[in-house]
């Protein structure tokens, strides 16, 4: 059998039960037990079942569509641009649109009959809009885990940002900095918290101190500038810099030059998040890559799966990130 071809009628006489038993224990309704739940789950994923969207919408008089709220920030961001558009295309392919969500928290308490789930990208615990969209009453799967109380199972697709923070400054530490920094997220998001936490923890581990400076979320260029001069004029000796927010580790460039600093030999540059603004960077600047696409995409997988009964509303999933390591720590 294949994806196209396997009936809900195949899954329920492989698993050994009713066809309205294979429905509910797929779709996560009426009185199944756990076993065969599990069971039932194990065959339609052995054989290839995917349920019909359209059909499913119709069972459910559901909406076909999915809503997406992102930082009130991200509009200028490169890396959520690309997130929205690996969200939107794996949507698509389970026959879902996705709805931007405004920022104004004054919709949310509507959305549970305007949308069948919810994606939540990087939450914040300030955000006032994400405590309705955790209780609107739908699906809800998070980009990185929220901080705050969550009154119902929510999934999450989470990257390992202790250990991508660590890749660089061990990466730093490798090419001779000895008195690193990092110009870190001062909100309260998974990401900033990790960061933030992840400097000490390193810091105590490689007893090498690490200067942590806090910028806003989606800090510019200019404010990375005016941050790294600050840093630079009250610690000379620092001798690499770590720059947290997408887009704003040319800033650090930009500073370096204007003291006199050559980037890639007294002054090692690195950035927490690529894309266009590093890899354009003169020189060009050491990131981590977070795969925002396969990012968004693998969030949006989540959220079919959890609509399609694949997977339980609690599932969490790790995202792959890697090290590009460029001339602004090479020399």
């Amino acid at each position: 059998m294949n994806a196209r071809t396997v009936t809900l009628l195949d899954v329920a006489r492989a698993a050994g039960v009713s066809k309205s038993t294979a429905s509910d224990a797929l779709q996560g309704s009426g009185r199944v037990a756990g076993t065969t739940r599990d069971r039932v789950r194990e065959v339609a994923d052995r054989l290839g079942y995917r349920p019909n969207s359209a059909a499913r919408r119709l069972r459910r008089a559901s909406t076909g569509a999915v809503g997406l709220h992102l930082p009130q920030t991200a509009t200028r961001l490169d890396y959520y641009m690309n997130l929205a558009f690996g969200a939107v295309s794996r949507a698509q392919e389970e026959g879902l649109d996705v709805v931007l969500l405004a920022p104004s928290s004054g919709t949310c308490g509507r959305l549970a009959s305007r949308v069948d789930g919810l994606l939540v990208i990087d939450p914040e615990v300030g955000d006032t809009a994400v405590p309705a969209l955790l209780e609107s009453g739908v699906p809800v799967v998070t980009g990185e885990r929220y901080l705050g109380p969550v009154p119902a199972p929510v999934g999450s697709v989470v990257c390992d940002n202790a250990a991508s923070l660590n890749a660089l400054l061990d990466h730093v530490l490798d090419r001779g900095a000895r008195r690193p920094a990092l110009l870190a997220p001062a909100d309260a998001s998974a990401w900033a918290a990790a960061l933030r936490t992840t400097a000490e923890s390193w810091s105590r581990a490689r007893s090498a101190p690490v200067t942590v400076r806090t910028v806003s979320f989606a800090a510019t260029a200019r404010e990375a500038e005016e941050a790294t001069l600050a840093l630079l004029a009250e610690d000379p000796l620092t001798d690499a810099v770590i720059c947290a927010p997408d887009g704003a580790a040319p800033g650090v460039l930009h500073a370096a030059g204007a003291l006199g600093r050559v980037v890639g030999t007294d002054l090692l540059v690195a950035s927490c998040v690529d894309g266009p603004a590093a890899r354009g960077g003169n020189p060009p600047i050491t990131a981590i890559d977070l795969r925002p696409a396969a990012y968004g995409r693998a969030c949006a997988e989540l959220l079919c799966d959890v609509l399609a009964g694949r997977a339980a509303p609690d599932t969490v999933r790790r995202h792959e990130w890697g090290l590009e390591t460029r001339a602004s720590t090479l020399g």
